[in-house]
């Protein structure tokens, strides 16, 4: 939560490097909540909210300045699946919001004094199937099919007054033009976050290209990478940073593998904070994790980062 004299997060990046916080859905799981179901953790936003505020607490408290909301599963279509309507998924959207904000308050009233953000998720198309598809973009529809998608979603996490908003794990470099079309004059910054396979998109366009359409987008403050492998980080920030001039963010995943079939990770973590200093130095300002990375990891990125 910033106030009237806290810097804007693009001025806090503009100035040094900011560590954002590591994953909800892990954090949610390892305090003992079943999040099998195509709603994820956003389900949480209706049935357990307090919960998702206990997680963003854990990793302000833990070193992070950036909580992402809970709202990356969260869409109108989900939730209508669900038996909800607009007016009350409109509802829940909104309280992703005030969840991290009402954790970015009792973090301060618990001793935290630096400056925190709320970054509001938006995440890609795919994510709303649940069926693993945002891992590889192509989904056959046109770039105004889905801008008209992102766009009322993006609208009513504008105005729960985030100070970000995330677009984030990106597949699909035209799935990027669509975002950055739905959240244009919508006021909110925003960051612009791929997932990818090398130095490629999931969808198999080169990063090059896909970071080029951040370029001279003034909403973005941050363009990079998430929701990857560590290994595929630093060549992703040195073609974001060149391409954009822009601030780069990356939160990787833990290094572990996903085997969907047996919806289990397999093999061991390789993501490590001595990392971050070579990021930083490619031209990461913004960094976390992603998926299996957490409160212990982000608050060893801050002590490496020397931001705690």
């Amino acid at each position: 939560m910033t106030s009237d004299t806290s810097p804007s997060l693009a001025d806090a990046l503009a100035a040094g490097t900011v560590v954002l916080d590591g994953g909800m859905s892990n954090q949610l799981e390892s305090a003992g909540h079943d999040l099998s179901d195509e709603l994820w953790s956003a389900r949480l936003l209706a049935e357990r909210p307090e919960a998702v505020t206990e997680a963003h607490l854990a990793y302000y408290l833990a070193g992070a300045s950036v909580a992402i909301t809970a709202s990356y599963q969260a869409t109108f279509e989900g939730f209508g699946r669900r038996g909800i309507g607009r007016d009350e998924a409109a509802r829940l959207l909104a309280r992703s919001v005030e969840l991290a904000r009402d954790a970015a308050r009792q973090a301060h009233a618990a001793g935290v004094s630096r400056p925190l953000w709320v970054a509001a998720s938006v995440g890609p198309y795919g994510a709303m199937l649940a069926d693993g598809s945002e891992y590889r973009g192509r989904y056959g529809l046109s770039v105004a099919e889905l801008e008209r998608f992102h766009r009322p979603r993006a609208e009513v996490l504008a105005a729960a007054a985030p100070d970000v908003l995330a677009l984030e794990t990106v597949p699909d470099a035209d799935e990027a033009a669509a975002l950055l079309r739905a959240v244009h004059g919508l006021g909110v910054p925003v960051w612009l976050s791929y997932t990818v396979d090398g130095l490629r998109t999931r969808a198999g366009q080169p990063v090059e290209e896909a970071f080029g359409l951040a370029a001279d987008a003034d909403e973005v403050i941050a363009v990079g990478v998430n929701c990857c492998a560590p290994e595929d980080v630093r060549g992703a920030v040195e073609i974001a940073a060149r391409v954009t001039g822009k601030p780069v963010v990356v939160y990787p995943n833990s290094g572990e593998a996903w085997d969907a079939g047996a919806r289990a990770w397999r093999g061991r973590g390789t993501f490590g904070a001595e990392q971050v200093e070579a990021w930083r130095a490619a031209g990461a300002r913004l960094i976390g994790g992603c998926c299996r990375v957490g409160p212990g990891a982000i608050g060893s990125i801050a002590g490496a980062l020397g931001t705690a």
